[in-house]
C-alpha cells in the first residue's frame, strides 16, 4: 500500500508545506473517525487534473468499518466523484450519495465530505462514511461526540485543525473510549462519559463533574502545586497537555480547543486513568534503584576482597604463592569492574568498550608497563551475565599474552572485535615468540578459565593460531 509521501510526490503537486500540513492531520484525525463514528478518507487532487487519489484513511475505534479493504492508492478518473471535485475545487462542505467517494463495498453508506484548508489553499478533501440505515437518534454521548466531530471537521475547512505546534506522545496515546469531556466557552463541562466520570471519581471527587468548572474542580485535586499552572489549559483557550495526580489517583488529560466560526467554542478534554500505570513505573524505578545498588556493594566487597588478597600476598616470602595471589586480585578486579559498570547503568546492559579499554590498561600498566594494549573495532552492548565471563576471559588472553610472548617485556597486544549477526568475535593477538611446539592450552590455569568460561558460560568457541612471522591470536565466538 503507497504511503501519503509516495502519493503527493508522485501523483499531486502539493508543496512540501502543504504535505507537512496533511501528515500533521493524519496524525491527529484518529479522534475525528472516533467522535464521527466513521471511516475517515483522505482524498488529493492529481497533478494533471485527471482525477483524485486515496491518500490516507482512518477506522473508528467507536465502532464498525465501511472500509472491508483498504482503498489508500485508488485513482478515481475525472467525473466519477462529482462531489470530491466539487469540494477541492470550491471548498464548500457537501453530502454524497450512497456508496460514493472511492468505495470498495457499494453498500449503503452515507458519505459527508468536508475541505482540508491550510491558510487560503484548499490541499485535499475528507470523506467520513457512516454505515448506512440512518443516523438514529442516539444517546447524549453520541450526540455529543458528533457535534464535536462536526465542530473539528468545520475548523479543518477553516484551516484551524490541527492546531500548530510540536506533538507529544501524550497526543498521540489518548483515544476518546479512554474518557472525554465537552467544555463550553465558559470553563464549564457539559458532558462527561462514564469512563471521565470514573476517573475523576478516583481522583477524590465528590459532587458532580457536569456543570462544574473543570479547571477550578481539578485544580483542587492536583496535590503538586508546580503543576497549578497547566490547569489553565482547561479551560479551553489553548490546546495543551497535562497530568493531574494525588494520593488517590493519576490521571493524563489533553485539550483540544474548539470554534464556531471565528468564536471560541470550548474544547474537547480527552483523559485516561493511569493510576496503575504510575504505581508499575514506580516499583520498576524502585527495582532499578535496588540492582544499582546491589551491584555497588558486589563491587565494593570484591575491592575488599582484593584488597586482603593483596595485604595477604605482600606477606609471603614465597614468589609462586605471592604471584597465585596477584593473578587472584586480577581476576576479582575484572569482576569488579563489571559490577561497578552495572551500579552506574539503568539497565542490565554495559557498554563493554568502556570495560575492555579499562582492563587493557590494568593488566598491562601494573604487570607488563613495556607491553602496550590496543582496542580495534567495538563490543557494543552486551548482557550483565555474559560480561563478567567475558571480561574475565579478555583479561587471562591479554595477561598471558603480557607474560609469556615478550620474555625481553616489550611489544604490542592487539584486541580487535567485530559484531556479526547477533555473535561477537573478539581476537587478542600478539607479535610476541610464538606458541612452543609442545603447546597444551590445558597445562595452563589460565587458559584453562578461559575455556570454561568461554564454552561453558558463554557457550562460544575458542580456537589457537600461529602467526606465519610468529606471534599467536586466539579467536573467540560468543553470543552476544
Amino acid at each position: 500500500m503507497p504511503s501519503l509521501d509516495d502519493i503527493a510526490r508522485f501523483q499531486t503537486a502539493l508543496t512540501p508545506a502543504d504535505l507537512d500540513w496533511l501528515h500533521a492531520l493524519v496524525s491527529d484525525w484518529q479522534i475525528i473517525a472516533d467522535l464521527s463514528f466513521c471511516d475517515v478518507v483522505l482524498w488529493v487532487g492529481d497533478a494533471e487534473s485527471k482525477g483524485t487519489w486515496a491518500a490516507a484513511q482512518i477506522r473508528p475505534t467507536t465502532g464498525p468499518t465501511t472500509l472491508l479493504e483498504d482503498v489508500v492508492g485508488t485513482f478515481v478518473p475525472s467525473g466519477g466523484e462529482p462531489e470530491l471535485e466539487r469540494v477541492l475545487a470550491t471548498g464548500s462542505r457537501v453530502s454524497a450519495a450512497p456508496g460514493k467517494a472511492g468505495s470498495t463495498d457499494r453498500g449503503a453508506v452515507v458519505v459527508e465530505i468536508a475541505p482540508v484548508r491550510r491558510g487560503e489553499k484548499v490541499v485535499a478533501a475528507l470523506a467520513l462514511r457512516a454505515p448506512g440505515g440512518g443516523r438514529r437518534s442516539g444517546s447524549d454521548l453520541e450526540l455529543t461526540y458528533r457535534e464535536c466531530a462536526a465542530r473539528l471537521v468545520a475548523m479543518i475547512g477553516q484551516g484551524d485543525f490541527p492546531v500548530p505546534g510540536t506533538r507529544s506522545d501524550l497526543a498521540d496515546s489518548l483515544r476518546v473510549g479512554d474518557g472525554f469531556i465537552r467544555v463550553d466557552a465558559s470553563g464549564v463541562a457539559r458532558y462527561g462519559s462514564p469512563n471521565a466520570m470514573s476517573a475523576y471519581r478516583r481522583l477524590g471527587i465528590t459532587g458532580d463533574l457536569v456543570g462544574s468548572d473543570l479547571g477550578g474542580l481539578t485544580a483542587t485535586l492536583d496535590r503538586r502545586p508546580t503543576h497549578r499552572g497547566g490547569h489553565a489549559v482547561l479551560s479551553g483557550a489553548v490546546s495543551g497537555e497535562m497530568e493531574v495526580e494525588n494520593a488517590s489517583a493519576a490521571v493524563l488529560l489533553r485539550v483540544i480547543p474548539l470554534r464556531r466560526g471565528p468564536r471560541p467554542d470550548g474544547a474537547v478534554v480527552l483523559l485516561r486513568d493511569v493510576t496503575e500505570l504510575r504505581l508499575r513505573e514506580r516499583e520498576l524505578v524502585s527495582k532499578e534503584a535496588t540492582i544499582r545498588e546491589i551491584h555497588h556493594r558486589v563491587k565494593n566487597n570484591l575491592q575488599t576482597v582484593a584488597a586482603l588478597l593483596r595485604l595477604q600476598g605482600r606477606r609471603l616470602d614465597v614468589p609462586e604463592a605471592r604471584e597465585a595471589l596477584e593473578e587472584a586480585v586480577r581476576r576479582v578486579g575484572s569482576i569488579a569492574l563489571v559490577h561497578e559498570t552495572l551500579s552506574q547503568s539503568f539497565d542490565e546492559q554495559v557498554e563493554f568498550d568502556t570495560i575492555a579499554d579499562r582492563l587493557l590498561r590494568t593488566v598491562l600498566d601494573v604487570g607488563s608497563p613495556g607491553v602496550r594494549g590496543e582496542r580495534i573495532g567495538t563490543f557494543g552492548l552486551v548482557a550483565g551475565e555474559r560480561a563478567t565471563p567475558l571480561a574475565m576471559a579478555l583479561t587471562e588472553l591479554v595477561q598471558n599474552a603480557a607474560e609469556h610472548a615478550y620474555p625481553e617485556g616489550a611489544g604490542r597486544v592487539t584486541v580487535a572485535v567485530n559484531r556479526i549477526r547477533g555473535r561477537i568475535r573478539m581476537r587478542v593477538s600478539d607479535d610476541g615468540i610464538g606458541l612452543p611446539v609442545d603447546f597444551d592450552p590445558t597445562a595452563s590455569l589460565g587458559l584453562s578459565i578461559v575455556s570454561t568460561l568461554v564454552e561453558a558460560e558463554l557457550g562460544g568457541t575458542l580456537a589457537f593460531q600461529r602467526g606465519p612471522r610468529g606471534g599467536t591470536t586466539v579467536s573467540i565466538t560468543v553470543g552476544a
